[in-house]
């Protein structure tokens, strides 16, 4: 199998039908390649609408859906998927992990799979996100340090100018380039970098997953590039609801997922100082708005539950994010 594309589905149904009529007459410009959908535990009703979507519209050809259930998470549903290719007799040369709340451009998948063919040397690319308005999004990035978790948090620009060069949102590169790491809603994999690094790391459940896999990676000598010609129409955030601007409490897996990247990647005193980093800045923050009469653009109750889930409160044990889903459900499976 040249590609495969693979979908994870929850609770956006509609968004995941879309997206595969999006590939409809694109994937097929990529010949040897196939779409994996996981029906990720939002429930039976949503199972049997894939069941019948994909008969119905004459994807059967190209389409082949797993359902498991409960949720898994962003990592956990994946990895079935990637599991079962691996293992199977004709694994894909090149794995592109895409977003259920995706729409494929003309030549996006063309413009990764020529990349990755014309550089053997590159194990990770990604594409260019835009909004349905067009509005370019945020990958590629830089890696979370302390330095960018100051700034993240401060937002003054005197101190991001001096800080931009650990700023984690970067400026787009006009042409191919290598970066630190790109975003997971549209990701191509070499299969290699798959056998060697492993699956995502389902402790991370939904967050920091990309970030970490292209660490792992980077330490094993594989680059990432992004690939601004490939473009992808991502309408972020709709799955979990903490998209841009979302005013949403922040949940617990989230903070849960950024501690464990940084425990596990960077050892307890640089997750203690990056902890430490962010407090600080966003307290002077806090601070500055109030005395400014700023709005409020955060989600409620950030600071208190940043600081209950930092390691100062939560302790130093590279832990695992508890799922929700399992909390409801104790048993799941796949069919």
């Amino acid at each position: 199998m040249k590609l495969l594309v693979v979908i994870s589905n929850y609770r956006i149904t509609d968004l995941t039908i879309d997206c595969l009529r999006s590939l409809d007459g694109r994937i097929q410009k990529i010949p040897g390649s196939r779409v994996a959908v996981c029906e990720n535990g939002t429930g039976p009703e949503d199972a049997a609408r894939l069941r019948e979507a994909i008969p119905a519209n004459g994807w059967q050809d190209w389409v082949d859906l797993t359902v498991v259930y409960p949720n898994r998470g962003f990592t956990g549903g994946n990895n079935v998927i990637l599991r079962e290719a691996l293992a199977s007799a004709d694994p894909p040369e090149y794995v592109l992990l895409l977003n259920a709340d995706t729409i494929v451009l003309d030549g996006a998948l063309e413009g990764l799979v020529d990349f990755m063919e014309r550089h053997p040397d590159v194990g990770i690319a990604g594409s260019t996100l835009v909004s349905a308005e067009g509005e370019v999004q945020g990958s590629p990035f830089r890696f979370i340090s302390v330095a960018s978790e100051f700034d993240r948090a401060l937002r003054l620009g005197a101190v991001s100018r001096l800080l931009s060069r650990w700023r984690v949102v970067m400026p787009k590169p006009p042409a191919a380039a290598p970066v630190d790491w790109v975003s997971g809603a549209s990701l191509i994999l070499r299969r290699e970098v798959l056998e060697r690094v492993g699956l995502l790391d389902e402790g991370l459940y939904t967050y920091f997953d990309d970030v970490d896999y292209c660490l792992r990676a980077k330490k094993l000598g594989f680059s990432t590039w992004f690939v601004p010609e490939s473009r992808i129409v991502h309408l972020e955030g709709r799955s979990t609801g903490l998209g841009t601007g979302s005013v949403r409490r922040r949940p617990s897996y989230w903070f849960q997922a950024r501690r464990r990247f940084f425990l596990k990647n960077h050892g307890p005193v640089y997750a203690a100082l990056a902890d430490a980093a962010f407090i600080l800045g966003f307290g002077l923050w806090r601070v500055r708005r109030r005395i400014q009469g700023k709005p409020d653009p955060d989600p409620p109750h950030f600071l208190s539950d940043f600081v209950r889930e930092s390691v100062f409160v939560a302790g130093f044990r590279v832990s695992e994010v508890e799922n929700p889903a399992l909390a409801k459900s104790p048993s799941g499976g796949a069919s």
